[in-house]
């Protein structure tokens, strides 16, 4: 199998293994934030490290750019660690298993982590160099961005001089971004008892739906499984008696969950199972132009006693979350084809005492966040139940007297001859959390063309990642 540092930028190809042989999901940063730390001292550079294992590595300018401002470009070190459930890996202590697939690079059996890998490998290979030209650099390399921007939310600001940025966490190559939503995560802990029952155990498993990024896929149609799971469940409850032992889906408040597994009881299991496969083909039909790899399991066990919710309890939760918002909320009517605020519930999990619902808001307004904020507490109110907003981050801005975003447009132009795309994106940057803080910030984003991110479906461009690479590598030229 080929290596990647046979592909073309060879030095970007050759940091991304490197970084894709690193655990780093969100909350495990020690190991590739000391990475960081290690390179700038074999290259003799200036670096920084702070308790949030945030890392600022400087390189001066090269020779004509010593009165230049300074510039910074930023990518944050996480991922979302998604696997399939035959991989074994443990992304605690193992790293990726990297390979080419024509033009993409792909991770077997897991998500690939190119958000935002490759933009930290295409920073090193630029800080490493000796033959590109550039104004002094600041690179900022955040931590925890996939669970609330932690990193950068703590990042001291005033280690940071420059005024203008270069973010390398977009994904689409033709495209320059150049304000995103802000958001928060919601969640809320509903009270659970349990009673006794005893019937047939049914293990429901509902799968193969595509997930997505929760900003990025938010208005894609596709299908949430925790929603799918409500769907079923109330249908089902009109019909059969059956008692709910669990329910569970999703890992990541930022993913739109691609499967769910429902746990029951009941004491006609013929005749559930009869009644959950007509439900199922019904929706397995109605949604298979959009999510054709959705299928679904259903296990009987042996009749035995059960430790299920107590009855109102299940019945209030199913219309709860039956009912509950989720996708998109609303669309912007000053920007064409831009979800102005939505929400995803990402994460359904039962414990011994509670039932757990994560929810991922996000919206490029304020004002419209706080609305969210405000109804998920009147729906938290309605279930009894406890709720915490955390994470928040604000909105980036559109700046419409942004010099670099000229500058894009001119490399843009002069490298491919054609007018870049010019968009807001709905999925939250870190661009909003360093605009917000420094005064006076100019600040674009950028990246290679990803697919599926946050999924064990997804890739990275390799003619993109040179075509991006080539590009900023341009610009940081023209940035005199």
């Amino acid at each position: 199998m080929a290596r990647l540092n046979s592909l073309n930028p060879e030095r970007v190809f050759n940091y991304f293994e490197q970084i894709c042989a690193i655990p780093r999901g969100s909350e495990n940063m020690k190991a590739i934030s000391q990475y960081c730390i290690d390179f700038a001292k074999n290259h003799s550079l200036e670096a920084v490290r702070d308790e949030a294992d945030n890392v600022i590595i400087y390189k001066p300018a090269t020779t004509g750019y010593e009165s230049s401002e300074p510039i910074i470009l930023q990518g944050h070190l996480d991922m979302v660690c998604q696997k399939t459930d035959d991989c074994n890996i443990d992304f605690d202590k193992d790293g990726l298993d990297v390979y080419i697939d024509g033009d993409f690079v792909k991770a077997k059996g897991t998500s690939l982590g190119a958000d935002n890998g490759i933009a930290v490998a295409m920073i090193l290979a630029i800080l490493e160099s000796s033959d590109i030209s550039h104004p002094a650099i600041e690179a900022v390399f955040t931590t925890d961005e996939e669970i609330g921007m932690c990193g950068a939310m703590v990042l001291d600001m005033k280690k940071l001089n420059a005024k203008r940025m270069i973010n390398l966490d977009a994904e689409e190559d033709d495209i320059l971004t150049v304000s995103c939503a802000g958001g928060s995560d919601f969640r809320i802990t509903m009270p659970i008892e349990f009673e006794n029952k005893k019937g047939n155990r049914i293990d429901i498993s509902l799968k193969g739906l595509r997930g997505g990024h929760s900003g990025v896929e938010i208005n894609s149609n596709r299908v949430n499984a925790n929603k799918l799971a409500a769907r079923f469940l109330n249908h089902m409850k009109n019909i059969c008696e059956f008692e709910l032992i669990s329910i569970n889906g999703g890992d990541k408040g930022n993913a739109i969950p691609n499967s769910c597994q429902i746990s029951l009881c009941t004491d006609n299991a013929s005749s559930f199972e009869t009644t959950a496969n007509d439900c199922l083909a019904v929706i397995k039909a109605e949604i298979s132009d959009r999510e054709p790899q959705f299928s679904y399991d259903i296990c009987i066990s042996e009749k035995t006693d059960c430790k299920a919710i107590k009855s109102d309890i299940k019945d209030k939760l199913i219309f709860g979350l039956l009912i509950v918002p989720n996708g998109v909320c609303e669309m912007s009517s000053e920007i064409e084809n831009l979800v102005e605020s939505s929400q995803n519930l990402g994460i359904l999990k039962t414990t011994d005492s509670e039932i757990i619902l994560h929810f991922t808001l996000r919206s490029n307004k304020q004002s419209a966040l706080n609305f969210l904020e405000d109804r998920m507490k009147a729906f938290a109110d309605s279930l009894n139940s406890e709720y915490e907003a955390s994470g928040h981050y604000p909105p980036w801005e559109f700046n419409s007297n942004s010099q670099l975003q000229n500058i894009y447009k001119e490399c843009f132009v002069q490298e491919f001859g054609t007018i870049p795309k010019v968009e807001a994106i709905h999925a939250g940057l870190e661009c909003g959390i360093f605009s917000s803080a420094i005064d006076g910030l100019d600040c674009i984003a950028m990246g290679p063309s990803l697919f599926d991110v946050h999924t064990v479906n997804e890739r990275l461009s390799i003619t993109s990642t040179e075509k991006i690479y080539n590009l900023l590598i341009k610009i940081l030229k023209s940035c005199r």
